[in-house]
């Protein structure tokens, strides 16, 4: 009996731990839940994609089967968190990487939670599972590049269609004075009546007409009156402002070409008030790598290495500036909003020489606050009562805009 109690006990430790590693492994396994991959693809856009691609080498090797070339998922997500330290605590496979990719060592991560970096992995396997598709030749959709040549033309036609009703409306006015004059001619005029009835209009006495001269002192003062206005509100506004930089970064190269995500170099936009301008440092986490014409002077890049190696700050020129007594947050916007970076910069992957592309006034802010809609499947609970509220006040079917939440308030944007 004592057998076979053993032989059971050996059993149940059996079925224990089989149970215990089949749960340790499943844990591990890379999700496919959309859920999971959608928020890996906001995770790596935002961290990973200035450094890696999912299926070809970047600054850093790409993604594509790291977890089956790295020692385990664990191992993954302590080198994520802290390279550094993997690579001085003598990991093999840690120092082989650096290695490989010296000086440039992979920024530590530490703020990332496993769940996020389980995330990144289940985008990348989603990336890495996609079949290219053949290059597909679309039917012209009608309008779709000849848009802009679409609306000239229609400029056009609406000119020439004004012009044409003026010269009928010319002609109408000439033939009603002909067959006024022939009616009045019928009649028992006088003299002196015959006489203003057929007296020549001439360009002198047209000129001096009392009539002309107030028509055009009318126009000279009111464009006058439009000009100082303009200008008036034009004060402190300075859309368009392209200041010269002190290196040429180009935004249509990095953002654009390279996909950069915005906020991995302006790190302060999801966090605070600014977007801060970034560091040589961050510059340099792809720039140890990447030095073409380094050693050139009249080389971008060599000022890069240069600023970095003399431990200067590259004086780069504010180009969006908003008066003292104006507060907006960034954080709130891109994080709690969802506003897009274009939204108010335009657009910006397209820049090679950035410019204020708003006019980022007072009625362009509340103009925008009151033609919003904001999404409240963002923070559902948050807005329960609010949109409660809001049915009883404006009605269930009315949308829900910022400026049913104080977004039209003096304090939200004035100390």
């Amino acid at each position: 009996m004592i057998k076979n109690f053993t032989s059971a006990c050996k059993f149940f430790i059996l079925v224990f731990v089989f149970a215990f590693v089949s749960s340790t492994s499943s844990a591990q396994e890379i999700s496919t839940d959309p859920a999971a991959i959608k928020a890996g693809e906001g995770i790596f856009n935002a961290n990973c994609k200035s450094c890696h691609k999912v299926k070809e080498k970047l600054v850093g090797p790409a993604l594509a089967g790291v977890d089956e070339r790295a020692p385990s998922i664990d191992w993954i997500k302590s080198f994520i968190k802290n390279p550094p330290g993997m690579i001085a605590s003598g990991d093999a496979y840690a120092n082989n990487l650096y290695k490989d990719y010296k000086p440039t060592m992979m920024t530590a991560f530490s703020s990332l939670k496993d769940e996020d970096i389980m995330n990144v992995l289940a985008y990348v396997k989603a990336k890495e599972a996609e079949v290219p598709k053949d290059d597909v030749i679309k039917d012209p959709v009608p309008g779709g590049e000849n848009t802009e040549a679409g609306g000239s033309d229609l400029l056009n036609l609406v000119a020439i269609g004004v012009v044409i009703v003026l010269l009928l409306l010319v002609v109408t006015l000439a033939l009603l004075i002909s067959s006024l004059k022939r009616f009045l001619d019928q009649k028992n005029l006088n003299e002196e009546e015959k006489e203003v009835v057929h007296s020549p209009i001439t360009l002198k006495s047209a000129l001096s007409s009392p009539a002309f001269i107030f028509i055009v002192a009318f126009l000279v003062a009111a464009l006058g009156f439009k000009t100082v206005i303009n200008n008036l509100f034009a004060i402190g506004v300075q859309q368009g402002y392209a200041p010269k930089q002190p290196i040429a970064f180009s935004h249509k190269i990095h953002a654009g070409d390279l996909e950069i995500d915005c906020k991995y170099c302006h790190v302060g936009v999801t966090k605070g008030k600014s977007a801060t301008i970034p560091s040589v440092n961050i510059c340099m986490n792809c720039h140890n790598q990447i030095k073409e014409g380094a050693q050139t002077g009249a080389s971008q890049i060599k000022q890069i290495t240069d600023a970095y190696a003399n431990n200067e700050p590259i004086k780069w020129v504010r180009i969006h500036n908003l008066p003292d007594l104006a507060y907006f947050n960034h954080a709130q916007h891109v994080v709690v909003g969802g506003v897009e970076c274009q939204t108010c910069h335009g657009p910006i992957q397209e820049m090679e020489v950035v410019k204020q592309h708003s006019l980022l006034t007072m009625g362009w802010c509340i103009d925008c606050h009151r033609k919003t809609d904001i999404d409240t499947t963002r923070n559902a609970e948050y807005y329960d009562k609010m949109l409660k509220i809001h049915a009883e006040k404006k009605g269930s079917k009315a949308p829900f805009k910022v400026e049913d939440i104080g977004g039209l308030e003096c304090s939200k944007c004035h100390y």
